[in-house]
């Protein structure tokens, strides 16, 4: 008997975000796939690689890519790599409109591609992420679309919803308004220090205020996936040297 308190089963297969503490919280122990994942933050391009960059790998394991979609900014190539991401497996989509991201992520969406989807859309409408859901029941790649945080004062069809900000250490905050069964109201802390800074950033600075950690994601270029904003002459490509 499933009781509605508690988190319900998938529905397809899951992957495993790489934090056990998170995955414990997602139905399934994972990201799903065959379905939408919504993740709102405050700002984009603070909190997406560190919080996606441990799952990542393993899609790409059995020749997947990862499609990036009108990503606020132009993927770091150095960041992908050190995040275990080989340059030559990333699909980095430029689409300027909301109208053209929405497209271009619908019809990769439909063409069930193995890896991962991952999409910024911040202006979609809940009519139109319903029809992204609808054709992501068909889909084996988790998706993931990325999100202002406001947009929870809104419904929205994604079956899971994912808030995600910084917090202090370099721990990002993550809260589960909407999963299947009972939302998790209380804040997880996950520590999502880049793997490759764990060597070199002093103790002193492994505690910081999240304000000031915003800082160092700045300077720290090799540790971030996302870097300058993108050129309106790029067209979708693979990212390479």
């Amino acid at each position: 008997m499933w009781r509605g308190g508690e988190v319900g089963d998938p529905v397809s297969r899951t992957v495993s975000s790489g934090f056990t503490e998170l995955d414990k919280e997602l139905p399934g122990g994972g990201w799903p796939t065959h379905s939408l994942t919504e993740l709102l933050m405050p700002q984009a391009a603070l909190c997406e690689w560190r919080l996606l960059g441990r799952s990542l790998p393993a899609v790409m394991a059995d020749g997947g890519r990862v499609y990036l979609i009108a990503p606020p900014k132009q993927p770091h190539v150095g960041g992908l790599e050190q995040l275990g991401l080989s340059a030559d497996h990333v699909v980095w989509i430029h689409a300027t409109t909301p109208v053209d991201r929405l497209w271009v992520t619908e019809q990769i969406v439909k063409s069930d591609p193995a890896g991962a989807i991952l999409s910024w859309l911040p202006q979609a409408r809940p009519e139109q992420i319903r029809r992204l859901q609808i054709h992501a029941q068909s889909c084996d790649a988790p998706i993931f679309l990325f999100r202002p945080v406001t947009a929870l004062h809104d419904t929205s069809p994604a079956p899971l919803r994912v808030a995600v900000a910084l917090a202090g250490g370099w721990q990002l905050e993550v809260r589960i308004p909407k999963r299947r069964g009972a939302s998790l109201d209380d804040a997880l802390y996950l520590a999502a220090m880049p793997g490759n800074l764990e060597a070199v950033i002093p103790p002193r600075l492994k505690t910081v205020p999240a304000r000031s950690t915003a800082l160092f994601s700045e300077e720290a270029t090799d540790a971030r996936a996302l870097g300058r904003i993108a050129p309106h002459s790029s067209a979708g490509q693979p990212v390479s040297h």
